[in-house]
């Protein structure tokens, strides 16, 4: 029997998620205007536990979202899943905050998901995936106004998530486009590929692993 604790802070949402061999057996999240996290992140973990009469020694992994996202919120979920990792002796496993967005769309059609977190101003961080969540162009920080989707919209339907849907909805008048708002990454569609990744034995260096943070590499013109 597997436990694995599923960590996501790298928006404004502060989620725990229990899984249980490939399900997930419970959730606490919350997501305010404010970013809450270093109050709320230690005492979710110890209510999920006690919740569900589990011990940390019984976890068998931790899983942490990696970004991109909130350099403070990336930071303290890090640091958090690495010190469980460290002091139970178990594997850290690292999972895309986008690819856990994208998760969020359950679309049997042949579409694109391109999963948007706001990264302020007309910037955004994003991934384009398939309907079975393969990755189909890597992570990349996008300016808006450079209309960087315009290859994907002229293929076939997209359909984008996440809480910079609605600056997007704004820039993009495609009639392929499809908007999912008021939606943030959770830590309940992380433990699909967090689960996926213990069994693989795809695990990070504890002591080395650091967040994606991506933000560094956003150049804007001067006006």
């Amino acid at each position: 029997m597997t436990y694995i604790l599923n960590i996501e802070t790298a928006t404004k949402n502060c989620s725990v998620a229990l899984g249980k061999d490939q399900a997930v057996i419970d959730v606490i999240e919350y997501a305010g205007e404010g970013y809450s996290h270093a109050e709320k992140l230690h005492v979710f973990i110890q209510r999920l536990l006690e919740k569900n009469n589990i011990k940390p020694t019984d976890l068998s992994a931790v899983s942490i979202s990696q970004g991109p996202g909130s350099y403070t919120g990336l930071r303290i979920g890090v640091s958090a899943a690495k010190g469980l990792a460290y002091a139970l002796d178990i594997p850290l496993m690292a999972v895309s905050t986008l690819e856990a967005l994208a998760r969020k769309v359950k679309e049997k059609d042949d579409v694109y998901i391109i999963p948007l977190i706001d990264a302020r101003r007309m910037e955004v961080y994003s991934a384009v995936y398939d309907q079975n969540y393969n990755l189909i162009r890597k992570v990349e920080a996008n300016l808006l106004e450079e209309q960087p989707f315009n290859k994907y919209l002229n293929e076939k339907k997209v359909i984008f998530i996440g809480d910079a849907v609605p600056k997007t909805k704004k820039i993009i008048k495609h009639s392929n486009a499809i908007f999912v708002e008021n939606q943030l990454p959770s830590a309940r569609e992380q433990h699909i590929t967090g689960h996926q990744k213990f069994k693989t034995k795809d695990f990070e260096n504890t002591a080395y692993f650091e967040p994606y943070y991506l933000k560094d590499f956003i150049a804007t013109k001067k006006k």
